[in-house]
């Protein structure tokens, strides 16, 4: 499965991080519009199947292809750059500032929320026959879900608050976990079942994803579920995206960073009464093969130093992110 060891890992993660950063206003919300559409696609997915065959747990095992497509094609998820661009951040990457961390968390929010309500439009429009009938069987479920979520969170108070933003919290653990996997081999199936494992997870422990929940809340007051759009915002949406963001923080970039992270080698401690030893010549001889031979030893002690060129052999990610291909971002997927 080709399997990255981890300081090679975070070096990974942080050049993804470094690049997302960079990228321009236009490509960054392009990027996350198709990521929230994706993942919604593959909520209704999960739903469809979870509602037909009455087996949650195959819905949870499905579910993840849509996660494992947006990544594969280089996508983003707010849930995942809450966890890079702080790793590059931290890494003290070239121009990942934080204002720049900021910039890429707003931006992808927003196309993330484009793409998953305009799936949402799509879906409302083929549950209902464009809105000529009741909704369907799926719609009803999809409706009932939106329901329990917000107002079934309220009927507790801040004990409700707080379940929410801990779910928020133990999904990005495991999305998150998701995204880092897409690094952890230079094999597509070793990418794939890295990633399948955790999302699969959350998705069957009914975690809260603030991406998945831009799908299922506006589908489901446009199938006329009993629930406000402040409820939506106040009693789910916020506190996930809040829980997301420490869940994937807390949990997985900085442990990461902190176990796994390149030091930088310490000088060679020299006595301070160390002195270059004398050499002495004949008169008249002459110096020029010892100075020859030292400047030699100097460029070849340099060479031995210098970090080792990647091997030729060796083949980029096809999916890597970053402007250009600089040896740092080889390999680098999103």
């Amino acid at each position: 499965m080709s399997y990255v060891q981890p300081a090679d890992l975070v070096d990974r993660l942080t050049a993804a991080g470094a690049a997302k950063a960079s990228y321009s206003t236009g490509a960054t919300i392009l990027r996350a519009i198709m990521g929230g559409a994706i993942l919604a696609l593959a909520a209704a997915f999960a739903v469809t199947v979870s509602t037909q065959t009455g087996q949650p747990l195959l819905g949870a095992m499905l579910f993840p292809v849509g996660f494992i497509m947006l990544y594969l094609m280089g996508f983003d998820l707010l849930t995942g750059v809450f966890t890079l661009v702080p790793l590059a951040w931290l890494a003290r990457r070239d121009g990942v500032t934080l204002p720049a961390m900021l910039r890429n968390w707003g931006l992808v929010f927003l196309g993330n929320l484009i793409g998953a309500v305009a799936v949402a439009v799509l879906m409302a429009i083929y549950f209902t026959y464009g809105f000529a009938t009741e909704p369907s069987a799926v719609g009803d479920a999809i409706s009932e879900i939106g329901h329990g979520r917000t107002v079934g969170y309220a009927e507790y108070g801040a004990a409700g608050m707080l379940t929410l933003f801990v779910r928020g919290v133990l999904c990005n653990w495991m999305v998150s976990t998701g995204v880092v996997g897409a690094f952890m081999s230079d094999s597509m199936l070793g990418k794939i079942a890295c990633m399948w494992m955790p999302v699969m997870l959350f998705f069957y422990m009914g975690f809260e994803h603030s991406i998945v929940n831009m799908f299922l809340f506006p589908s489901g007051l446009l199938l006329g579920a009993d629930f406000t759009l402040l409820d939506y915002l106040v009693w789910n949406e916020i506190p996930t995206v809040v829980g997301n963001l420490v869940g994937g923080l807390t949990f997985v970039a900085l442990p990461l960073f902190l176990a796994h992270r390149r030091h930088a080698a310490a000088p060679a401690d020299v006595p301070a009464d160390t002195e270059p030893a004398a050499t002495s010549a004949a008169p008249g001889a002459t110096v020029t093969s010892d100075a020859t031979s030292g400047a030699s030893a100097d460029q070849t002690e340099l060479r031995a130093s210098s970090p080792a060129a990647p091997a030729a052999g060796s083949t980029a990610d096809p999916s890597a992110d970053g402007p250009t291909e600089t040896a740092d971002l080889v390999g680098a997927t999103r």
